[in-house]
């Protein structure tokens, strides 16, 4: 089974979320989206999988969400995801993503019911 997460280093949630895949035998593929942002499909394909709008994958209390004036009611989707692919610090993380599913480890033990 693959398993690939999105993973921030620096997130304690994150590394909670990367040690509980491989404590239970997963090796996922790891992508750290600070260095290595998913582009605008990729991003449409991880909210789809997550049945969720753009906004809600947003970290709301990045500086950048107000910033940018992203909790605009009139902001498209198109503006929304576009917004992440620019800034990805404010997507949330961890996303961990297996056989066309995709969950966000919070808590992390919530990605290891999407993988039995």
């Amino acid at each position: 089974m693959t398993v690939e997460i999105y993973h921030n280093p620096r997130c304690s949630k994150s590394r909670q979320t990367l040690q509980l895949l491989e404590e239970h035998g997963f090796e996922p593929n790891i992508t750290e989206y600070l260095k290595t942002p998913p582009d605008r499909a990729g991003l449409e394909r991880i909210l789809s999988m997550l049945d969720m709008e753009p906004r809600d994958l947003m970290r709301k209390k990045e500086a950048e969400y107000k910033e940018f004036g992203l909790d605009n009611p009139k902001l498209t989707r198109e503006q929304l995801v576009q917004a992440m692919v620019d800034h990805p610090k404010l997507i949330e993380r961890p996303i961990v993503i297996s056989n066309g599913r995709a969950t966000i480890g919070r808590p992390p033990e919530k990605v290891l019911d999407m993988l039995r």
